[in-house]
């Protein structure tokens, strides 16, 4: 069943366990791991430091990596799970940089501008996880994995992201799971975990 997949995704807020569970899941099925690897970002210190100076070298960053990931996809043969959609950099970081006063205004509509050209050439990932958590929750795992550059984020910054995530989900249009971090442990919890196999594997068998 999972060999005939192409392409899964983990979504979530900063702090919501999406590499974690790429992992997991590519160690259980078999699947090919794309992470986010924060520490090989060259951007991502002075971003949090100085976001207005350096959120459109950051979004773009993203954007071409993801984008490049896709392309990946679609030449490979392997199953591939994904940490973090092209969508969420455009729909909900970039959008939330602008809105804030972070990102400026015509960076933002340079952003959208090649974003809206890369679109045609997106498709969708054949499911969509989504890793959904409090602001508390998200704060508690982002203190534990103790990346010091992460220290100078803003709770109102989190805040912003999250209803962001919440509006997005609500209007997602693809094959979706939704998980609630606070009450499925499966970083901890291998009971937990096994409840995301189960369905996970409810979603694909319905795919197919």
């Amino acid at each position: 069943m999972a060999k005939e997949i192409k392409h899964i995704a983990v979504a979530g807020n900063i702090g919501s366990g999406k590499t974690t569970l790429t992992r997991k899941l590519a160690h259980h099925y078999g699947w090919e791991p794309q992470l986010e690897e924060v520490d090989n970002n060259p951007y991502i210190e002075d971003f949090y430091q100085d976001m207005p100076r350096w959120s459109f070298h950051m979004q773009i960053y993203y954007l071409n990596l993801r984008f490049q990931q896709i392309l990946d996809i679609r030449k490979g043969y392997n199953t591939i799970i994904q940490d973090r959609t092209i969508y969420e950099d455009a729909t909900i970081f970039a959008a939330n940089l602008h809105s804030m006063g972070l990102l400026e205004t015509r960076d933002f509509k340079t952003y959208q501008s090649f974003y809206n050209t890369l679109l045609p050439l997106i498709t969708p990932p054949d499911l969509l996880i989504y890793l959904k958590g409090s602001i508390s929750a998200l704060v508690d795992n982002i203190q534990k994995r103790g990346r010091y550059y992460e220290d100078s984020i803003r709770i109102d910054y989190l805040k912003k992201l999250n209803a962001r995530y919440d509006d997005w989900i609500l209007t997602y249009p693809h094959n979706l799971l939704v998980i609630d971090i606070e009450t499925c442990n499966f970083a901890e919890k291998n009971e937990d975990f096994g409840s995301v196999i189960s369905k996970i594997d409810a979603q694909l068998s319905g795919l197919f």
